[in-house]
């Protein structure tokens, strides 16, 4: 090995035939001044699911399996089927209950998601205007430092329309960015270069990494075998993530016709669905671990649409998603629903240890402690805005303690409030307990990212015992 260290650009990437795939940290490389960090990255992602969750009634046989908010308290909460593939993460994990935005608990669930990020006073009709998400306020304070300030995603792609949006985040002026949705598109944002011959020649080439040997095989002189064994693996994880994106294309390019989903004949299978989902999210990880941004949004679908996200169910042998939630007071209906939640908390659980798993390149514990990941909706039971079911893992080094369950408000300490129900008459309802403002733990987590600020959608101060 060469011992002389190497000086690059940290935005440096490995080159060939119109593909870049940014570097993973390496300690045998020195960086230039001007993109050295002074502190390891702080990541943020949020993931949403729509159509909320399950909560039965405790008089309700399946209350005891199949309602999503554990039983216990603090320390001593006991995760139920809906939640129980998160065991193995309990001690990075956060379960919240008590949070909603004050300005949509009377909006319909199927018209709240546009504010789950932004907090804004969007309303249930009329006039529409939204604010900044949260993620692009994190993205406006950290995007300078990678090459994308934010990676935006949905299983629908684009932006929807108001208060049908297909898309988490909004920038300054309130205005939607559209969502990328397809994993090939991704892929190419991410590690191929612009140009007018670029997608030509990589269309002739048998893989995207082959472009790359001869480039990595000269840089790999000059590592050390620490750093060898960081870029192959790194190299190896881009290459299974290129193999499966071409599986999964065939699922998410299959047109869905605007008709009754249970006659549609897709050709998509249900492992082509979970592997579209996986994908998904291994493509998060390769942007947060090349340093490509650190910042992502995940929309698992849109508020009352039928589209790409209604066939994720598929993936547990169910029908379409946003009909689960019409379902529950049929036999079988609240573990159905709840089934499809366990599958979205094992999807969610599995990024979430690939980080744990993954030891920070630039040192300071493994990518999870530095990584603040949340998956959560805008509804809880059937079509109420209320009491979000939120997790969060990870965070360790951005102050936030975990292996916690955190009730916020009064009143409702049970999550009864609106359980049971399968009509309007939830979110109609008057709400006869309190909620804490879901804007402070937001505002904690921009004080947290380095944001200077005390109040974000118009609420002051932070959310206390986080």
């Amino acid at each position: 090995m060469n011992n002389k260290p190497v000086t690059i650009d940290r935005r440096d990437f490995l080159r060939g035939a119109g593909v870049a795939l940014a570097l993973p940290w390496l300690e045998s490389l020195v960086l230039a001044k001007s993109s050295a960090p002074s502190v390891t990255p702080k990541r943020f992602l949020s993931v949403y699911h729509p159509d909320g969750v399950g909560l039965p009634l405790k008089s309700d046989p399946a209350w005891n399996d199949w309602c999503w908010f554990p039983r216990g308290g603090e320390k001593d909460f006991q995760l139920t089927k809906v939640l129980d593939v998160l065991e193995p993460l309990r001690s990075e994990i956060t379960i919240y209950s008590g949070l909603s935005h004050p300005a949509a608990r009377k909006v319909h669930g199927h018209s709240n998601a546009d504010q789950y990020l932004t907090g804004a006073d969007i309303g249930g009709e009329g006039p529409y205007k939204n604010s900044i998400s949260v993620d692009q306020a994190i993205a406006e304070h950290a995007g300078e430092f990678t090459r994308h300030a934010s990676m935006v995603m949905s299983t629908n792609g684009g932006i929807g329309g108001p208060r049908g949006a297909q898309t988490q985040s909004y920038n300054r002026e309130g205005r939607p960015i559209p969502a990328m949705n397809r994993p090939k598109q991704i892929f190419d944002t991410l590690f191929v270069t612009s140009g007018k011959d670029a997608h030509a020649r990589l269309a002739r080439s048998k893989s995207a990494l082959d472009l790359l040997i001869a480039n990595t095989k000269s840089l790999e002189k000059s590592l050390s075998n620490q750093d060898r064994q960081t870029l192959k693996q790194y190299l190896d994880a881009v290459r299974d993530t290129e193999v499966k994106l071409e599986k999964a294309q065939k699922w998410i390019d299959t047109p869905v016709p605007v008709i009754d989903t249970s006659k549609l004949h897709l050709e998509a299978t249900p492992e082509e669905a979970r592997l579209y989902f996986q994908t998904m999210y291994e493509l998060i990880y390769l942007a947060f671990l090349s340093d490509s941004t650190r910042v992502a949004t995940f929309q698992l679908g849109r508020e009352n649409g039928e589209g790409p996200h209604d066939l994720l169910s598929k993936a547990v042998g169910l029908n379409g998603a946003h009909g689960l939630t019409h379902a529950v007071k049929q036999t079988g209906g609240w573990k159905n629903l709840g089934t499809y939640n366990r599958y979205q908390a094992e999807e969610f659980g599995r990024f979430a240890q690939r980080l744990k798993d993954t030891p920070e390149p630039t040192g300071n514990g493994n990518m999870l402690d530095n990584t603040f990941a949340m998956h959560g909706s805008a509804s809880s039971s059937f079509h109420l805005s209320r009491n979000y079911p939120i997790i969060s893992a990870g965070g360790k080094n951005l102050g936030f303690t975990n292996g916690r369950y955190l009730k916020f408000g009064k009143g409702n300490e049970d999550n009864q409030a609106g359980a049971g129900i399968d009509t309007d008459a939830g979110w109609q309802a008057e709400a006869r307990v309190e909620e804490e403002p879901l804007a402070k733990l937001f505002t904690t987590l921009l004080q947290r990212f380095g944001v200077e600020t005390d109040t974000f959608a118009g609420m002051k101060g932070t959310l206390n015992r986080v």
